[in-house]
């Protein structure tokens, strides 16, 4: 069983069960996951978290907050009613309330088995794809908007949402050395050269959401034309998650392999710390981001943070996130499995935007800096988390 929480001072206090990737997992969810369970537990909440990545076949804690471990179907939606009634019964409240931070299509009747759901769901399509506006739809479900395009759409299917971003930690910073190392040394390229850099998940090939063809045939194309740029991919190199082989695509888009670097696959495996992913961020010319949708992008936070510019799709959440860099467009992408439009970002569009930025040079972007402070951790859980938490008393 669960450890049981002490009962707080907290009046407001609420016994949570909180679903995604476990806390210390290095993925987007479960940075998220960390940041926020941990600013709850802080101040008294009794929350615990179901796990559906990261730990499997027993029970751990994380900081004094059990994981539950993940269950047999793929997103754990098998077991998370379960842990919800243990967790309650744990400690002795029938109002527990279960957050979800996963996209919410892939839950099936979940909103039937459990009291109380707000989901804190990413919306990458426009219009928001029916699936997902239907289970949002369940009277005793609370859609919590992780941008503010996400906001819009759900809003503008007729159901009320709140709405809270995903933040960053104060480790996201300029960060010139890890453990001694420039982040150019890390990525093995020129401390002289211009850097571009990819940081994308790559799952998923049928659609390939980020849109891995175009950003790399448009980045080949700028390399061949600056003997000084280099590219440097921090993403899996093979496809083993079901994404695609990026060494094949380099060779099909004719990419000047001496002028690019992958980051080492076991360091990968294994999770980079963050501060050395801040080092590279910090030791990059300008992060290309141009994907055919996202719920967030927290790696466009991320790179500004540390003061590099970014190049963005204008698109869903994209735009918003832009304190400095260059929007493309492109043509719309039908989505047959989630029956809503997606953008293909245009190839020449992001040649013409690495080349603005190249023109700009190398530095440190300020504007950038500063309109990142405003996705600060502790702003966001006062700001954002606490009134989101009183909206949802039973």
């Amino acid at each position: 069983m669960g450890k049981k929480a002490a009962r707080p001072d907290n009046p407001d206090a609420r016994t949570i069960v909180w679903a995604s990737n476990n806390p210390d997992m290095p993925t987007g969810y479960g940075t998220q996951t960390a940041q926020v369970v941990k600013r709850l537990h802080r101040d008294g909440h009794r929350v615990s978290v179901a796990g559906n990545y990261g730990s499997e076949g027993h029970i751990t804690q994380w900081n004094g907050v059990c994981v539950w471990p993940r269950g047999f179907a793929p997103y754990s939606e098998d077991v998370i009613p379960a842990y919800a009634k243990s967790w309650a019964h744990e400690n002795n409240d029938p109002n527990v309330l279960v957050i979800t931070l996963f996209d919410v299509w892939v839950y099936g009747d979940l909103a039937d088995k459990v009291p109380q759901l707000a989901c804190w769901v990413p919306i990458d399509h426009t219009p928001a794809p029916p699936k997902v506006l239907k289970f949002l739809s369940h009277p005793n479900v609370t859609p919590i908007a992780m941008s503010r395009f996400g906001h819009e759409q759900i809003e503008a299917a007729g159901i009320d949402s709140l709405y809270v971003p995903h933040a960053l930690e104060p480790v996201w910073r300029p960060t010139p050395t890890y453990k001694g190392r420039t982040g150019r040394e890390i990525m093995g390229v020129p401390e002289d050269a211009y850097v571009v850099t990819i940081n994308n998940a790559n799952k998923g090939a049928s659609p390939p959401r980020k849109a891995w063809a175009e950003n790399l045939f448009a980045a080949s194309m700028f390399l061949q034309k600056h003997d000084d740029a280099w590219l440097y991919i921090h993403s899996e190199d093979a496809g083993s998650m079901g994404g695609v082989n990026l060494h094949i695509l380099l060779d099909a888009v004719g990419a000047p392999k001496d002028r690019v670097r992958i980051v080492d696959q076991f360091a990968y495996r294994m999770g980079l710390p963050s501060e050395a992913v801040a080092a590279i961020y910090t030791g990059s010319d300008v992060l290309l981001a141009a994907t055919m949708g996202e719920g967030f992008g927290l790696t466009v936070l991320e790179a500004q943070a540390c003061g590099t510019p970014a190049i963005v799709s204008d698109f869903t959440a994209q735009p918003e996130l832009l304190g400095d860099g260059w929007k493309v467009s492109g043509q719309p992408y039908w989505d047959a499995a989630q029956m809503s439009w997606w953008l293909t970002p245009s190839m020449g569009q992001i040649e013409d935007a690495l080349h603005q930025a190249y023109a700009r040079g190398r530095g440190r972007s300020q504007q950038a800096i500063e309109f990142v402070k405003a996705y600060d951790a502790d702003l966001v859980y006062e700001d954002y988390w606490k009134p989101a938490l009183k909206a949802l008393q039973p």
